[in-house]
Formats: structure tokens, sequence, C-alpha cells
């Protein structure tokens, strides 16, 4: 689940922490909203920044073999 969570503090800075979302494209969804915030003081990546997502196949191969007894 892919999930964006702000704290504001009181003298108007905003965290802003994503989880859910695999590597590099977490920026792609938060660059609108932190261009209407304002300047990006820090940026620290998480763990599923770093990782990469796994294609599974829908193919199953499936052998099969007759016995002549």
């Amino acid at each position: 689940m892919e999930t964006l969570e702000f704290v504001i503090y009181p003298d108007g800075r905003v965290q802003e922490k994503v989880t859910g979302i695999v590597g590099a494209s977490c920026a792609e969804v938060t660059a609108a909203i932190e261009a209407q915030l304002g300047q990006v003081l820090t940026q620290e990546s998480t763990s599923e920044y770093f990782a990469t997502k796994v294609q599974q196949s829908g193919v199953v191969n499936t052998q099969t073999s007759r016995s002549d007894w």
C-alpha cells in the first residue's frame, strides 16, 4: 500500500514520508506536492528507494512423463 505522511511543525516546516513505493518513482509522486510546499532542505532515501521491483511471469512450465510399465 502506498502512503504519504506529512508532519507540519509549528514553525512551518513540513516533514514528508513516503512508504510503499519501490524505486525512484516516489520522486515523481511527490514532485508536485513539494513544488507547492516550497524549498526542500533535506532528503533521505529509505531502503524502498534502493529496492528493485520483482516481476513475476504468469508462465508455468509443466513436464509430464509417461511410463510404459
